[in-house]
C-alpha cells in the first residue's frame, strides 16, 4: 500500500522525514509532499481512516512497517528507550534556558557509544538530530566550536550519512527559518545568543552585521601554519558576528613582493576554505598615504633624515636625537622632493615621525614611515620612488577601509601605541586592536628566510613538502581544514605565548577523519608470509568500509586458498591455536614451517568460521594472494631535531637526517580506486592520505605506477599494533649512538659518535672498574678526615676517569654502569682480548648465584635482628655490634656481586627470587638466550611492558606506576616541576571525588581543614608560562 506523508512547509517534521527516508530501503511506495500541515492518513479497515498529526506518531507507524530495519529497537527495553528520547526531543529540554544543561545530559548519554539506543540508528537518533538541526542555538554553538565533544562527534557522523543529506536537501528554506521577535536587521545589537558569543570571543564593541576584520599577508612567500591561525581567527569572528573579512596584500616593499606569491597566497586561502568579502592592496592607497606623509612634514609631525641605518639604530638605542630632527619645514620638503625623484641623495634619506626620542618604548623613538626605493613595483611599476612602511600604512588603511577590529599577534604589542599615535595625529577613526598569541610549534621554524634555506639546499621537495609547516605542506600530509579550524578555535584568542606540540594538532585532526575514513588493508612486501587455507575456494565477500559508519559504503574482500600476512604476525602464531583473520573469521593454525634460521616461511591453516570466540585470539590483517595492488607508504619525521630552539641556536646545526622513509607494500585491490587527497586507514597501521593515485600499465614505460600513501599522524606516540613496519624495525635496530646522533642532526657531525668495538668495550669495563676503585678511595679519604688537599687530588683523579669514560662511550658514567659492564659466568670469568692483551673481567657473580642468594638471606636475618634490638630498647653496645655485623655482611655481598644491597630491597626481592629465577630461565631457553648473554641477571632485551604500555608494576614501585598511569592516560598537562602535577579537567574531576571522600572521612575524626603554603621559585613559574595558556607567574609568584 502507498504511504503518503504530508509535511508542513513552515515547521518541517525532520524526524518523520528521516524515518521515511530510511524506510524507503524496504518500501518503495513512501511519498512526501509539502503543505500547511503535517499528517499521515492510514486506512484502518472497519475502524475507518486513522490520521496521525505529529511527526513522532508518523515515525512510530512507519518504523513498525519495516521492523527489519530496527528503527524502533529490537527489544522491549530498547523501544522504551526510543520512546524516552522522542519525548526528550519534543519537550522543553532544548529551550533557551535549559539548552546548555540539555547538551551536557546528551553528551553524557553519548559517552562511549555511537548511537543513543543500541548499535544502529533508531528513531531516537533521528528525532534528537532533527531537533538540533533546526535549532539556531545549536548552529551558534557549532559556529563557535563550543559543542560537547560526544554530541558533536555523533551529530557529525549522522550528518555525513547520505540519507540525512537527501532529507536536508529536500526541505524548503521556509521550513528551516524560525521568525524572531526582534529581527537582526532592525536591531543595532545582538540577540541573546550572539551576545554570549561576542563575550566568548572578547571583542569589545563588536556588533552583529557591523564587524569588519582583515587578514594582511605580504606577498613574499607561502602561507605557513602561523598565517593560517591569523586567517582562521579572522574568519571565525567574521562568521560569529556576520561581519566582513578583507584580504589585503601588504605590498609596501617592492623588493620582496612578486605576482607569483600573490597567486600562491590566494590558492592557500582557498585551500583553507576562507572566502574573503573584499580583496585589496595597500598600493590602492599609495596616493592617499603620500598626502598624509606630506601633511605631517608640513605640520612638523615628521622630518626627513639622511642618517645612515647603522648610526640611526645606535642613536635610537641611546635615545639620542638625530641631527635632522629640528630641520625646518622647507628643508624637510626639499629633501622629500629628492626622495620623490629617486635621486642619489634621495635614496639616502627617509622620513621619520617626530614622536618621542626619550620614550621607554623603542617603537616611539621617531620610527621610519617612508623610504626611497627605485625598484619596480609589481602593480604600479616605476610610478613611485618612495614607499610607506607597514607601521605607517597599516593604521591608515585599516581606518580608511572600515576595519573595526584589527587582530595582531602579541609581538606587535609595543607598536600598538605607535598605531594609535598616527590615527590621533591624522584625526582618523580608530579601529580596536586585539592581541592574540603567536603560534609556535615544536621542532619547527616558521621564518620565511629559514624555510627558503631548506628549499634552496634541497633538503625538502619544495614548499609543499609534508615536513614543512606551510599550509600546503600540512594539508598534503593529511591535515584537514576542519581539524585545523578546531585546533585554532581551541587555542582561542589567548595572549599567552606557548609552544605547542604537533601531537595536539594531529589529535584534533584524528577526531575529524576517524569517523569517515574508510578502512583498507596492506602488508609489507618484504618479509611477507604465505598462509595456506585448507578447503577454501576462490570467491569474495562484501564488508563495510567502516565498522561504525555504514554510510561510508562497502568493499569487496577476495578469498582464496593462499593469503598473505606480515612476517611479524606470522611469528606470533602458535600451532593448534586459533587466529582471527579480520573480516573473515577464525582459522586454526595446523602447521608452521620455518627455515634454517628459525624464520617463518609458510603457515597451514584450517577454517573454523563457526567459532565466534574472538576475545583471546591474535588479530591478523591479511590479503588474498591475488589480486593485489602495489603501493608505497611514506613516513615523515621532524626536520628539526631539537624541540625548542634557543634564541642563540643556529637552526642549521639541528637539521635532522633520515626524516623520510618509504616502505613498499602490497595493498587491497580497492586501493586502485583512490583519488589524490583521499584519506583512508590501513588497518593496524594508521591513517594515510593518497598523494599519488594508482596508474595502470603504461604503453610508454610498460610499468604501472603504485599508489603513494603518506602517513597521517594521529597525535599518539605509542606504537601501532603492527610492529612490522620497516621504518620501525630500522629504528629499533639502530644503535643508541646512531639514534642520539640522528636526533641532533648535523650538529652531531662535528664530533661523530662511533660504534663500540671490542677493544672499546674492554676499555669501558676497565674504566668502570677504575672509577669504582677511585670512588672508594675518595670515600675512604673523607671518612678518615684526610686533609682538604688530599681529598681534592683524589676527586680530580676521579673526575678525569669519568671524562675518559664519557669520551669512550658517549654517555655519562652512572653507578649502575659498572655492574652493567661486568659480564659474568657461573663457572669461570669471561675473558676478552683487546690490543693483543688477554684480560679477565672482575671476578663477580650474578645476583641469582647461589652464593649471592645465601649471603642475601644472612643480610635479611641480621637486619631483622637489628630491628628487634632497636624496638626492644636493647643496649647501645648490642645494637652497635649488630649494626657492624650487618654492614660487614652487606660489604661482602657487594664484593661478591658488585651491587649495593638495601635492607628493604632484599626483603622485597627475597620472597619472589626463586620464582623470578625460574621464569627468567624459561624465558632464556625459549628465546635461545644463554646465561652469558645476561648482564648481572638482567636480560638484554627491552623492558617488559603491559598492554597499556606501563613499564612499572604497582606492587614494586607505586609512585612510578602512578606517574605512568596518569601520563599515559593523558590526565595531566605538564609536570616537569618536581612534585607538581597540572591536572586536566577530566582528571581533576576524579581528584575532586577522591578529596571529597577523604575530606568527609577525616572530618568524622574531628580533624579540621587547614592549608599550608607551597613556595615555588620564580624560574619554575616562568617555565610554566611557556607550557600553560593564560598562566600568570606574576600572580602566582612566591619568593
Amino acid at each position: 500500500m502507498a504511504v503518503k506523508i504530508r509535511a508542513c512547509s513552515k515547521n518541517a517534521p525532520i524526524g518523520a522525514l528521516l524515518t521515511a527516508q530510511f524506510a524507503r530501503e524496504k518500501l518503495d511506495v513512501i511519498e512526501v509532499e509539502w503543505g500547511n500541515t503535517t499528517c499521515l492518513e492510514v486506512d484502518g479497515g472497519q475502524d475507518g481512516n486513522v490520521t496521525f498529526n505529529t511527526g513522532a506518531a508518523i515515525s512510530r507507524y512507519v518504523a513498525r512497517l519495516v521492523p527489519s530495519l530496527g528503527l524502533y529497537g529490537s527489544t522491549a527495553l530498547q523501544r522504551t528507550e526510543v520512546d524516552h528520547w522522542i519525548t526528550f526531543a519534543l519537550g522543553s529540554s532544548f529551550c533557551e534556558r535549559r539548552f546548555k544543561d540539555t547538551l551536557g545530559l546528551l553528551d553524557g548519554a553519548l559517552s562511549g557509544v555511537t548511537y543513543l539506543v543500541g548499535s544502529t540508528v533508531t528513531l531516537a537518533d533521528l528525532h534528537v538530530w532533527g531537533t538540533l538541526f533546526v535549532s539556531e542555538r545549536w548552529r551558534s554553538v557549532l559556529d563557535r566550536h563550543e559543542g560537547p565533544v560526544n554530541v558533536v562527534r555523533w551529530y557529525t557522523l549522522l550528518s555525513s550519512d547520505e540519507r540525512f543529506r537527501r532529507v536536508v536537501e529536500s526541505i524548503p528554506t521556509s521550513a528551516l527559518t524560525k521568525p524572531t521577535s526582534q529581527p537582526f536587521e532592525n536591531s543595532d545589537h545582538l540577540p541573546t545568543g550572539r551576545k554570549e558569543e561576542g563575550k566568548f570571543v572578547e571583542l569589545p564593541g563588536a556588533q552583529k552585521g557591523k564587524l569588519v576584520v582583515r587578514f594582511p599577508p605580504e606577498a613574499s612567500g607561502y602561507l605557513h601554519i602561523g598565517h593560517a591561525k591569523a586567517a582562521l581567527l579572522n574568519q571565525y569572528y567574521q562568521v560569529a558576528f556576520d561581519g566582513k573579512l578583507i584580504l589585503r596584500f601588504d605590498d609596501t616593499n617592492p623588493s620582496k613582493e612578486t605576482l607569483e606569491f600573490e597567486q600562491v597566497i590566494l590558492e592557500d586561502v582557498a585551500m583553507l576554505q576562507i572566502r574573503p568579502d573584499v580583496f585589496s592592496h595597500t598600493s590602492d592607497h599609495f596616493d592617499l598615504l603620500l598626502s598624509y606623509c606630506e601633511s605631517m612634514l608640513r605640520d612638523s609631525l615628521a622630518y626627513c633624515d639622511d642618517t645612515d641605518a647603522g648610526t640611526m639604530k645606535q642613536e635610537r638605542e641611546q635615545r639620542k636625537e638625530s641631527k635632522n630632527r629640528h630641520n625646518n619645514v622647507d628643508m624637510n620638503l626639499k629633501m622629500w622632493k629628492e626622495m620623490l625623484k629617486g635621486s642619489e641623495f634621495g635614496k639616502s634619506c627617509c622620513v621619520r615621525a617626530k614622536i618621542d626620542m626619550q620614550s621607554a618604548n623603542g617603537c616611539m623613538r621617531d620610527p621610519t614611515i617612508y623610504r626611497c626605493k627605485t625598484e619596480a613595483h609589481i602593480r604600479t611599476g616605476t610610478k613611485y620612488k618612495v614607499y610607506p612602511t607597514y607601521d605607517f600604512a597599516c593604521p591608515i588603511v585599516d581606518s580608511v577601509e572600515g576595519v573595526t577590529h584589527a587582530l595582531r599577534t602579541t609581538e606587535y604589542h609595543d607598536r600598538d601605541e605607535q598605531y594609535y599615535w598616527f590615527l590621533d595625529r591624522l584625526q582618523l577613526r580608530k579601529p580596536y586592536v586585539w592581541e592574540y598569541s603567536r603560534l609556535n610549534m615544536t621542532n619547527t621554524v616558521l621564518s620565511k628566510r629559514k624555510l627558503t634555506w631548506f628549499v634552496a639546499e634541497g633538503l625538502v621537495n619544495g614548499w609543499d613538502d609534508p615536513r614543512f609547516p606551510t599550509v600546503r605542506g600540512v594539508l598534503r600530509r593529511g591535515m584537514t581544514v576542519e581539524g585545523l579550524k578546531q585546533f585554532i578555535v581551541a587555542q582561542g584568542s589567548s595572549r599567552s605565548v606557548v609552544t605547542m606540540e604537533w601531537d595536539k594538532i594531529w589529535a584534533f585532526n584524528k577526531k575529524v577523519i576517524d569517523p569517515v575514513a574508510p578502512r583498507f588493508t596492506a602488508v609489507e612486501a618484504e618479509g611477507v608470509v604465505r598462509v595456506r587455507a585448507e578447503g577454501v575456494r576462490r570467491g569474495s565477500i562484501e564488508v563495510p568500509k567502516h565498522p561504525k559508519n555504514e554510510a561510508v559504503g562497502t568493499k569487496t574482500v577476495f578469498l582464496g586458498p593462499d593469503v598473505l600476512i606480515d612476517g611479524v604476525d606470522a611469528e606470533a602464531l602458535v600451532e593448534g591455536r586459533n587466529a582471527t583473520f579480520i573480516n573473515w573469521g577464525n582459522l586454526t593454525i595446523s602447521k608452521i614451517e620455518r627455515d634454517a634460521g628459525g624464520r617463518v616461511t609458510s603457515v597451514c591453516t584450517k577454517l573454523d568460521l563457526d567459532n565466534k570466540d574472538y576475545k583471546k585470539t591474535a588479530k591478523i590483517t591479511w590479503l588474498c594472494a591475488e589480486p593485489l595492488v602495489r603501493c608505497t607508504c611514506v613516513y615523515y619525521d621532524h626536520i628539526i631535531g631539537k624541540a625548542v630552539l634557543d634564541r642563540d641556536d643556529d637552526f642549521r646545526n639541528y637539521v635532522a637526517k633520515n626524516t623520510k622513509t618509504e616502505v613498499e607494500m602490497l595493498g587491497d585491490p580497492e586501493l586502485r580506486h583512490l583519488k589524490k587527497g583521499d584519506i583512508i586507514q590501513l588497518q593496524r597501521r594508521g591513517f594515510f592520505i593518497c598523494d599519488s593515485p594508482y596508474e595502470p600499465l603504461s604503453r610508454y614505460t610498460s610499468c604501472e605506477s603504485p599508489v603513494i600513501l603518506i602517513h597521517v599522524p594521529d597525535g599518539h606516540t605509542k606504537q601501532l599494533p603492527t610492529l612490522g613496519l620497516k621504518a620501525e624495525k630500522e629504528r629499533r635496530q639502530m644503535t643508541g649512538n646512531e639514534q642520539s646522533q640522528n636526533s641532533l642532526g648535523t650538529f652531531a657531525e662535528r664530533s661523530p659518535k662511533r660504534e663500540t668495538t671490542a677493544s672499546e668495550s674492554m676499555s669501558k669495563v676497565e674504566l668502570a672498574a677504575s672509577i669504582q676503585e677511585q670512588g672508594d678511595r675518595v670515600r675512604r679519604s673523607k671518612a678518615e678526615k684526610a686533609s682538604k688537599e688530599v681529598v681534592a687530588a683524589e676527586v680530580k683523579i676521579l673526575l678525569d676517569l669519568k671524562s675518559q669514560y664519557k669520551a669512550a662511550t658517549g654517555s655519562d658514567w652512572q653507578p649502575q654502569t659498572a655492574s652493567s659492564a661486568r659480564i659474568t659466568n657461573r663457572d669461570e670469568d669471561v675473558k676478552r682480548e683487546s690490543k693483543g692483551v688477554q684480560m679477565s673481567v672482575s671476578n663477580t657473580v650474578g645476583i641469582d648465584h647461589e652464593d649471592a642468594v645465601s649471603l642475601r638471606a644472612k643480610v635479611d636475618a641480621q637486619g631483622e635482628r637489628v630491628r628487634k634490638l632497636k624496638s626492644s630498647a636493647g643496649s647501645r653496645d648490642d645494637v652497635n655490634e649488630a649494626v657492624q655485623t650487618l654492614l660487614s655482611l652487606k660489604a661482602q655481598y657487594k664484593a661478591l656481586t658488585g651491587h649495593d644491597l638495601a635492607g628493604g630491597e632484599s626483603r622485597k626481592s627475597a620472597k619472589g627470587e626463586g620464582k623470578k629465577k625460574k621464569e627468567a630461565k624459561a624465558q632464556g631457553s625459549a628465546s635461545g638466550e644463554t646465561e652469558a648473554q645476561k648482564v648481572d641477571g638482567v636480560c638484554s632485551t627491552a623492558k617488559k611492558t603491559t598492554r597499556l604500555g606501563l613499564e612499572a608494576a604497582k606492587e614494586e614501585d607505586l609512585s612510578d606506576w602512578y606517574s605512568q598511569v596518569i601520563t599515559k592516560a593523558e590526565m595531566i598537562e605538564y609536570y616537569d616541576v618536581s612534585g607538581c602535577y597540572i591536572l586536566r579537567p577530566w582528571a581533576f574531576a576524579v581528584w575532586e571525588s577522591i578529596t571529597a571522600f577523604f575530606d568527609t572521612e577525616i572530618k568524622k575524626l574531628g580533624v579540621q581543614n587547614c592549608y599550608f603554603p607551597m613556595f615555588v621559585s620564580q624560574s619554575a613559574l616562568n617555565k610554566e608560562k611557556t607550557h600553560i595558556a593564560d598562566f600568570s607567574p606574576e600572580v602566582s609568584s612566591a619568593r
